[in-house]
């Protein structure tokens, strides 16, 4: 065993059989943003009144972080490297705690105009100053197999060239980048997905191709992992429970789908994903989307998200902690005021796909249902043979990965 892994990690191990995730915090640090994306309401574009928390702020929640046992701390916004120096204080203070897991991306704003002299230089000193702190995991935002369509989209000209540039950068100081897709009708380029199912297996194939040619389109970047985020529409009418306070959603028809929308593309990713797990690393766990399928289909075997539980996100323009970015009408106040120890209430909502929780919910939450009733784990009605097979094929991946690390180089994973 690896005990650089974390279900192998002994505190870990003591969480897990007392029924607790290796625990999750989400810094949104700001909701400023410099990009038109028009899959999200914190694009610039957006009249309202613009948020950041302070530094000391945020260091204040990363000691705290470190002595809730928080494995995993991301920093997003709006678009996180608005104030650089600032992130990389942060990111250098996270680096001398115990957390393990330090997280955070970008748009990609300051790849653009990469045919200036000086953008070797420029990125070599920012790749640099990343690579001397712990920053585990780094991602690049792309919403587009066609470079002039996710530009159109992010209304940054020039933006796909100069990562294409970058990476070789990234790579020789000890850095492989992830792209992040926040998957929309645009994936496999402009118009090539219908606005409105009117055909199931015309609209399953659209989206089969739109992946296909985007992981490929990635791979011919340069880029070695990538993650998917699901799509995040909410649909204020259908789901009263649901106040978002994070920023990346949208009434956009772009990034709106219907339940039998969302069956049929997630079942094209998580048929599309078994044919590229060789050639890049892909982070999103076929199980996870198993579940969804199941779960648009009113046939849920899902397992509920341990957001407010283990997982926790702070919002910029308050500074107070949620169980996660949704669920806006749960205040649970400041995070270093927060015993996660004496949280009794069990993990319960399904009532968004923010991959970012829902995904490990899923994984070491079938996991920790394992270790606790064993029994039950082999006699459980409610989980499949086909879950039980996608659960081990995750894990296992996942492993052959080094759980994603992106301070490492790509292997090829079989």
């Amino acid at each position: 065993m690896n005990s650089q892994n974390p279900l192998y990690q002994s505190n870990n191990i003591i969480s897990i059989i007392k029924g607790r995730i290796p625990g999750q915090l989400i810094i949104q640090i700001t909701d400023q943003c410099n990009a038109t994306c028009p899959q999200c309401s914190m694009r610039k574009t957006e009249l309202f009144k613009r948020s950041k928390i302070s530094e000391a702020e945020v260091l204040k929640m990363i000691d705290a972080a470190s002595n809730k046992n928080i494995q995993a701390l991301s920093f997003t916004g709006g678009e996180p490297f608005l104030d650089t120096p600032s992130l990389m204080r942060m990111l250098q203070y996270a680096s001398s705690t115990n957390i393990p897991y330090i997280r955070t991306g970008t748009n990609g704003f300051m790849f653009m105009d990469s045919d200036n002299a000086n953008f070797k230089d420029k990125i070599s000193r920012f790749a640099e100053e990343l690579s001397k702190t712990r920053l585990r995991n780094f991602w690049i935002s792309i919403d587009s197999a066609e470079a002039k369509t996710h530009e159109q989209m992010r209304g940054l000209q020039g933006v796909i060239r100069g990562i294409e540039k970058a990476l070789p950068i990234f790579h020789s100081y000890g850095i492989y980048p992830a792209a992040n897709l926040g998957i929309n009708r645009n994936t496999g380029g402009a118009g090539k997905i219908s606005m409105k199912m009117t055909d199931r297996e015309l609209f399953y194939e659209e989206f089969r191709e739109a992946f296909e040619q985007f992981y490929q389109f990635i791979i011919n970047l340069g880029f070695t992992m990538v993650n998917s985020c699901y799509p995040m529409s909410v649909d204020p009418e259908n789901n009263q429970d649901m106040n978002a306070v994070y920023g990346a959603t949208s009434v956009n028809p772009i990034i709106t789908f219907t339940k039998e929308e969302k069956v049929e593309l997630f079942q094209a990713l998580m048929d599309t994903i078994p044919n590229y797990r060789s050639k890049i690393r892909i982070f999103t766990p076929l199980v996870s989307l198993y579940s969804l399928i199941k779960y648009y289909k009113a046939e849920d075997c899902s397992l509920p998200c341990r957001g407010g539980t283990d997982f926790f996100f702070v919002d910029a323009n308050d500074g107070n902690t949620y169980p996660c970015g949704y669920r806006g009408n749960e205040n649970i106040g400041k995070f270093y005021n927060l015993k996660i120890k004496s949280i009794k209430e069990k993990p319960y909502c399904k009532a968004c796909d923010w991959e970012c929780f829902r995904d490990p919910s899923e994984l070491i939450g079938h996991f920790i249902n394992s270790v606790q009733h064993p029994l039950r784990y082999l006699t459980d009605s409610n989980k499949d043979t086909q879950y039980r097979a996608l659960w081990k094929s995750d894990i296992k991946y996942y492993l052959k990965c080094d759980f994603f690390d992106g301070r490492k180089a790509t292997r090829i994973m079989t």
